[in-house]
């Protein structure tokens, strides 16, 4: 009697974990982010505008040659910026966009060893469009932003940029430089696209991380699988 007791307890322990991981299941499944590249596949090589939006001038100029005094000097990080995170599972794949971006990025098409690049992403600002999901990634188990608030990238190196550009163009530029989220820093590659159209800088970049590069436990559960990696992925629009 107590063997078949105990046998009984063991079946509702087990069910209870079930159903239990199916409602968390259920809580964070569904991507309700598109990803929003500020050069466009279809346009690379010639009009770079952001998914959605026309830009008549920048389209007349496709084809110009830029000057290196258009393209040197300091570019801010406009509001137009974000920054995603992608997370694989078995079920899909689920972006994260953050909006609150700022930086700032120092350009010498002459010199590349002289070019300097930062940005800072507000963390609370971190959006999947599920706000129960968002409001666990951002607690203690994952982000803990309460604590770490703020993440950034500091560019250490720049690949050699032509020294010629026509505008409207993407040229290829690898950024290297180091990573830091929940205050664990990570050297870092950015394959990435810049473009010049229209007075303005694109740029469009990824780089793959883990979650123990940061200090977080991979969330797989007993009904979902969730790959290690991490896709970071830089969508930038800069002004003088």
């Amino acid at each position: 009697m107590k063997k078949r007791t105990i046998a009984l307890a063991a079946a509702v322990v087990v069910v209870a974990g079930a159903v239990t991981a199916f409602i968390l299941l259920n809580n964070s499944l569904g991507n309700n982010v598109e990803i929003e590249s500020v050069i466009p596949a279809q346009n690379q090589g010639t009009e770079p505008q952001k998914a959605g939006t026309v830009n008549a001038a920048a389209a007349a100029a496709a084809g110009a040659e830029v000057t290196a005094e258009q393209l040197n000097g300091a570019w801010t990080i406009t509001e137009s910026s974000k920054v995603y995170w992608s997370v694989t599972t078995s079920q899909e794949t689920v972006n994260f966009v953050d909006p609150s971006v700022t930086g700032t990025w120092n350009v010498n098409v002459d010199d590349a060893g002289s070019m300097t690049g930062e940005g800072t992403v507000d963390m609370s600002a971190l959006d999947s469009g599920n706000g129960q999901r968002d409001e666990h990634v951002k607690g203690a188990d994952f982000l803990a932003v309460t604590e770490f608030p703020e993440s950034a990238f500091v560019v250490k190196s720049f690949s050699e940029l032509p020294a010629q550009w026509t505008e409207g163009t993407a040229v290829p530029v690898e950024l290297q430089g180091t990573l830091s989220v929940k205050g664990i820093e990570k050297d870092v590659t950015f394959d990435s696209q810049a473009v010049y159209s229209g007075g303005q800088l694109m740029l469009s970049g990824t780089t793959t991380v883990t979650f123990e590069d940061f200090g977080m436990k991979n969330p797989h559960s007993i009904v979902l699988d969730t790959e290690n990696n991490l896709e970071v992925r830089l969508e930038l629009v800069l002004s003088k």
